[in-house]
């Protein structure tokens, strides 16, 4: 049988030409790669292989039927394809079902009106874990998917462990994406921190890059924070089944990965409000240290005012119309706003 209309050739596509990747190992050794979809029934059908089988985007009723074939649950086949679904673990009567979310970055815009947009990209992989296999679907940006072929060939040794071994390196790489994406963030807020107490610092740069800072963590947090659960989902059920015990240290250190992920996260958070909430106390310090500087010139510029106002007057005054009452009113000036700059710049509000 030919699912979904998918060709027999060494170099598997469906018919959109969206590439898809097989892979089969026996007793850990990688035996064959690139082969057809129509054999990935009798590879799964073999006690002694390991198969893999990678689909990118692929259309709802190509999946529908290939589902059908390996006997993947319905339901489970709705949330591989369905929009906005959450980070999980379910399990059913043949498979367990996986929904995680890979992460990158994109660069920052040169485009000043783009800078509150977020740069936080992800890449939704489900995973369909067999008794004899492991058949993911990637939707999304995307997401280095021989990064996962490399670690599960530096760790060939471990394949010989079932799927449990290929579940492992495929959420180590996506365990190690989101540490990076999590030190690019904290690496942009120690520079938020950087500017907030510079004198030439730009309210407005400032403003907009904690906004974008804050709404990349949110949308981090709603991926990274369920990765507990799904660990723990997979813990749980390999204790359960009580499957090779030796892949529990590699689970172990990838639970270890995941919790130091989640508090980083956490704490990152606490660190962007800390800069918002300092960056709103900088902006009210910097008004109160304006309206002083203004109160103080204002109270000097006062002083000559009242004088002029005073000899202004259209009644006689002791000097009035003599050279010596000009020269009182200037001393009185003078000596007046000399005396208030030098108080008001003692008690720093000049």
């Amino acid at each position: 049988m030919n699912p979904a209309g998918f060709g027999d050739t060494a170099e598997v596509t469906d018919r959109n030409d969206r590439p898809i990747r097989t892979r089969r190992w026996t007793d850990g050794k990688l035996v064959d790669e690139g082969f057809p979809l129509s054999a990935v029934s009798d590879h799964l059908a073999d006690a002694d292989a390991l198969v893999w089988v990678d689909l990118w985007n692929p259309e709802h009723a190509d999946l529908l039927e290939l589902a059908e074939e390996w006997n993947l649950d319905p339901y489970a086949v709705e949330d591989s394809l369905a929009q906005g679904e959450r980070t999980k673990a379910t399990r059913y009567a043949t498979h367990t079902f996986l929904t995680v979310y890979a992460t990158h970055l994109s660069p920052d815009s040169e485009d000043e009106d783009q800078a509150h947009e977020s740069r936080l990209h992800t890449t939704r992989i489900s995973a369909f874990v067999l008794p004899r296999g492991v058949v993911t679907v990637r939707r999304g940006s995307p997401f280095d998917i021989d990064e996962v072929v490399r670690r599960w060939d530096e760790n060939s040794d471990l394949l010989q462990y079932g799927p449990g071994a290929l579940v492992h390196g495929l959420l180590d790489t996506v365990v190690d994406g989101q540490f990076e994406t999590i030190q690019e963030l904290d690496d942009a807020a120690e520079d938020l921190e950087d500017c907030l107490f510079e004198d030439q610092a730009s309210t407005r740069y400032i403003q907009r890059r904690v906004y974008r800072l804050r709404k990349e963590l949110v949308q981090l947090r709603r991926v990274v924070l369920p990765m507990r659960e799904i660990i723990n989902a997979v813990m749980r059920t390999r204790a359960e089944n009580n499957r090779h015990p030796e892949l529990d240290s590699s689970y172990n250190d990838l639970y270890d990965h995941v919790m130091r992920a989640a508090e980083w996260t956490e704490s990152l958070r606490e660190m962007v409000n800390t800069v918002f909430e300092t960056n709103l106390s900088l902006q009210d310090a910097r008004l109160n240290i304006v309206m002083k500087k203004l109160t103080g010139w204002a109270a000097i510029i006062a002083v000559p005012t009242a004088v002029t106002g005073w000899y202004g007057m259209n009644v006689p005054y002791p000097g009035f119309g003599e050279w010596w009452g000009m020269l009182t009113g200037v001393a009185i000036i003078t000596v007046s706003a000399i005396a208030l700059y030098v108080l008001f710049k003692k008690r720093d509000w000049l």
